[in-house]
């Protein structure tokens, strides 16, 4: 981890220490420029070129179209406050401000959300382009604002673009941004200027990237080639209820009234039941075994998308729970919430304050939290009255369609329809613009047009009989809530003026996609939650588990929940309520299938335990409780596994010496643990082992290679009858990924030790496995030399946080462009403690190594009791700016479990303000 040159107080840092630290920044960038003189043959960067797009925050400014002064108060950190007397002048400052600091993200997000990253980046981004304009965000977003949005909304992000422009009026690029520069070293493109439908599509990207269970339902089709149904539903277990609370406990469907809430009975209407994965409603007219090539060919498609908010779907979770005043400190309601995405630089999140002087109707907001660069509004957070927190829940709102394609058309219902199509033309930067034809069915657009793989078929695939002949190939269509206009921004506003449970609940139903657990508390006591989104209901045999037959009419989507009806609860009497992607609600309670593929709950029942213990103890949850909650570094599975491993006989010495770093072990995954590191290398091989060598290629990481029977061959196979596969998929998107669904996988099947899961060949020295003990034997011998390799023979330098690492990477010339300028934008390492599907969720992907590919993107703590005693932090800073003060001035403190403190009152704001600018009209 980078060394902290100042104390640890999580207090604002002084006048002093950052005089000291823009010297050593200052001394850092002359050295960082002479490299970059160097290694461009001459192309010099002075300091005032990088400097030059840092932001003025202080003194004054003039900015056409305000009607009053707006003052911007900065605290040591650079994160922002607002004051304005008017909505518009609020969110035309927001636009300001968030640009200065932020634009070149902006700008970036913008371009992936319409599908333009080409105009940026040149022809690399050209595929890119053509499946995000196919998926077509920027066309709805553009509907969204001119049919669907209220005349408020309307007017405030025009005021907010006003903002952005206003920055970048008379701005080149290199005074915009560092990367702008270097952009100007390879093209001439020029940022254009903000508008409200750039702002609106952003939550697009952020829908698409919490889209459910896509990716779930890809992979179980794409297992068929290796694996029957019973292996399939072995990897895809029952979700425990009776061992992982869902959210909703108390409330009830009535199936008289059709509505939810905490009293009635449970129903047993509708055709379906709600988490179960994978077992449920698949299409009666083909094979999921026929889509193995188009599938594997979307996924290739999919993991070279650039993320949003996400790893593309997968690894998505969250933390988010409140708790009650009768088990606080302060006698009010405390909420936790750290949403866990892709780790990114800047972060995803921008913290700000947004204050209406005097709240009136001139002026309605006081609200402070978390949002994005290039939204107006404050997306997490709280106002002066209540507060909230979100988890992805995990919906299924995507839905796969196999199409059955031909010159004219498609078919359906035994009649070809024509495709509804649109040209689209992609520029280029230093390349030849790029012209498409974009085909839709009913269903939704045509993702195989974006793929040749898409619409190739394995000649010896099968279908039932009821399907129509495959001829070149069926093409696959995609079902999307998001792909309607929608109200998600209306309630980004409502929210933040909500002041009780009711103003929050009608709020929350116009956060139509993406779906998400929202918790709440407010400042008269009370808490809650509520499940918002429009989710599809199906017909009888369809669960969306996996991709539907196009051609039958029968198979689409027969409408959506209506909002009475989905699960909430409001302060219900145990004083608590956990939502960490686990169930939303026991589907003995509600009749309609939600999704079939739920987080198992291994966090949220953790979370659970931990608030529960306290409560039994007696004690009372303070702010620093809720804190240490949320760091809490107890690896689950090893509670599980370390007992049995402990039990095996192993006459290796150096193996030993490693078996018995678990001796005793508490089973916390510090980042200073010999232990945790050698568990989660076992862990690691066990899922190999057991599962990663026996899952298709298109499921295995990218590169890694192993002999295997032929698809297809009936009979045993002797050595040279085996073919040699190598795995298609990027390591961070491949399975096994060790998380809480492999965790149930292994459970429910430690009961059954002579299971054929547990066998595998020997490997040179190493030995085979015929049951459970001799492949965790195997898998600790494998542990052991892995760690040796990586970490060392001395298992006393071993330590999780040398494997557990994580690398903040700038997302696009960070990543793609020349070395010194990867130097220059990145930053890390840092060693972390915790794991996956612990509650402090530093995630890794067991089939592609240890490094750290999601983190809780920010934390916070809110004190109903007094706001001002609230806590937060980012995962980086306020800043976009390499070299700022604030690009990754908060990195060191989130790594260290610290949280800062989160000013509200403007008296509370004045103390800690750094820096005031005053933006007058």
């Amino acid at each position: 981890m980078p060394p902290n040159t100042t104390a640890s107080t999580g207090q604002q840092p002084g006048k002093s220490g950052r005089k000291k630290g823009r010297k050593a920044r200052l001394l850092l960038l002359v050295l960082v420029l002479g490299l970059i003189a160097g290694v461009t043959g001459g192309a010099y960067w002075s300091i005032s070129t990088v400097r030059a797009s840092f932001p003025q925050t202080d003194g004054s400014l003039t900015l056409a179209g305000l009607s009053g002064p707006v003052d911007v108060k900065r605290d040591g950190y650079g994160i922002p406050q607002v004051y304005a007397s008017s909505d518009e002048d609020l969110f035309m400052a927001q636009g300001y401000v968030q640009a200065q600091d932020r634009f070149y993200e902006m700008d970036v997000r913008r371009h992936m959300t319409s599908g333009r990253l080409s105009e940026m980046f040149g022809q690399g981004q050209v595929d890119n382009d053509e499946f995000l304009r196919t998926l077509g965000w920027g066309r709805i977003a553009q509907q969204e604002y001119d049919k669907t949005l209220s005349a408020s909304t309307k007017k405030y992000l025009q005021a907010y673009a006003k903002g952005v422009n206003a920055y970048l009026d008379g701005k080149e690029g290199k005074d915009i941004s560092l990367e702008y520069a270097a952009l100007g070293f390879t093209n001439d493109y020029k940022p254009e200027k903000w508008s409200p439908v750039d702002s609106i599509a952003w939550l697009k990207a952020m829908a698409w990237d919490l889209r459910g269970n896509m990716q779930d339902e890809i992979d179980r089709a794409l297992m068929t080639s290796r694996l029957g149904p019973k292996e399939i539903a072995d990897l895809y277990p029952q979700y425990p209820y009776s061992r992982n609370k869902a959210i909703v406990q108390a409330g009830r469907y009535d199936a008289t009234t059709k509505t939810f809430g905490p009293a009635g009975s449970a129903s047993t209407a509708g055709s379906s039941t709600g988490g179960t994965a994978g077992t449920g409603g698949t299409s009666s007219s083909s094979s999921a075994a026929g889509l193995q090539s188009q599938l594997a060919g979307l996924q290739n498609v999919l993991d070279d998308l650039p993320t949003a908010v996400g790893v593309n779907g997968n690894g998505i979770g969250s933390n988010s729970w409140v708790v009650a005043g009768k088990y606080t400190i302060t006698g009010k309601p405390l909420l936790a919430n750290d949403p866990h995405l892709s780790a990114s630089l800047p972060s995803v999140w921008y913290q700000m304050g947004l204050h209406c002087r005097e709240v009136s109707g001139k002026c309605q907001y006081d609200a402070s939290g978390y949002t994005f660069a290039g939204m107006p509004g404050v997306v997490i957070g709280h106002n002066q009255n209540i507060s909230w927190g979100m988890t992805n829940s995990g919906v299924d709102v995507t839905d796969l369609y196999l199409e059955k394609l031909s010159g004219d058309g498609y078919l359906s219902d035994g009649r070809t329809v024509p495709f509804k199509t649109r040209e689209e033309t992609i520029k280029v930067a230093g390349g030849t613009a790029k012209k498409i034809v974009v085909r839709e069915t009913d269903n939704g657009p045509l993702l195989s047009d974006r793929s040749s793989e898409l619409v190739k078929v394995g000649k010896k695939a099968t279908v039932d009989t009821a399907a129509p002949d495959r001829g070149d190939g069926y093409g696959i269509s995609l079902r999307w809530t998001a792909l309607d206009p929608g109200t998600s921004m209306d309630a980004v506003f409502a929210m933040d003026r909500a002041s009780n449970w009711s103003d929050f609940r009608k709020a929350a139903t116009l956060f139509d996609v993406p779906s998400q657990n929202l918790v709440y508390a407010d400042t008269e006591g009370h808490i809650g939650y509520t499940l918002p989104g429009k989710i599809p209901t199906r017909a009888k045999g369809y669960d969306g588990s996996v991709p539907a037959p196009g051609w039958d009419s029968g198979s689409r989507w027969t409408g959506y929940i209506d909002d009475d009806e989905l699960p909430y609860e409001y302060d219900p009497s145990r004083g608590y309520i956990v939502t960490a992607n686990q169930a939303v609600v026991d589907k003995a309670k509600y009749p309609y299938t939600l999704t079939t593929d739920w987080g198992y709950g291994t966090r949220s029942q953790r979370i659970t335990d931990l608030i529960q213990s306290k409560i039994d103890d007696g004690g009372k949850i303070s702010t620093d409780d809720m804190r240490q909650m949320q760091l809490d570094n107890s690896s689950e599975i090893a509670k599980l596994l370390v007992p049995q491993l402990l039990k095996i006989d192993i006459a290796d010495q150096d193996v030993r010496d490693a078996q018995e770093l678990l001796e005793g072990w508490d089973y916390t995954q510090d980042a200073d643990s010999a232990a945790a590191a050698y568990f989660n290398s076992v862990w690691r091989n066990i899922l190999k082992l057991a599962f990663g060598n026996k899952l298709p290629k298109e499921l295995r990481v990218k590169g890694q290679c192993l002999w295997v029977d032929p698809v297809n061959t009936t009979g045993p196979a002797d050595q040279t009858d085996k073919v040699r596969e190598c795995g298609e998929r990027d390591a961070d998107q491949a399975q096994p990924d060790g998380g809480d669904r492999w965790f149930e996988v292994v459970r429910s099947l430690m009961d059954d030790p002579k299971s054929d899961w547990w066998t595998t060949p020997r490997s040179g020295t190493r030995p085979g496995a015929t049951d459970r003990d001799g492949l965790f034997k195997r898998a600790m011998i494998d542990a052991r030399w892995e760690l040796t390799a990586k970490l060392g023979k001395d298992i006393d330098t071993w330590s999780w946080g040398r494997l557990h690492r994580l690398f903040l990477k700038n997302q696009t010339l960070g990543t793609e462009g020349p070395g010194f300028l990867q130097y220059v934008l990145n930053r890390g390492p840092w060693k972390l403690s915790g794991g996956e599907a612990t509650v402090n969720a530093t995630g890794w992907n067991a089939a592609g190594g240890y490094g750290v590919v999601w983190v809780p993107s920010m934390r916070m703590v809110v004190n109903l009791g007094d706001l001002d005693k609230s806590k937060w932090i980012n995962l980086t800073g306020a800043s976009g700016h390499a070299y700022n003060a604030h690009y990754t001035d908060q990195t060191d403190k989130w790594a260290d479990g610290e949280l800062l403190d989160w000013s509200f009152s403007k008296n509370s704001v004045d103390d800690r303000t750094s820096d005031t600018l005053v933006l007058k009209p």
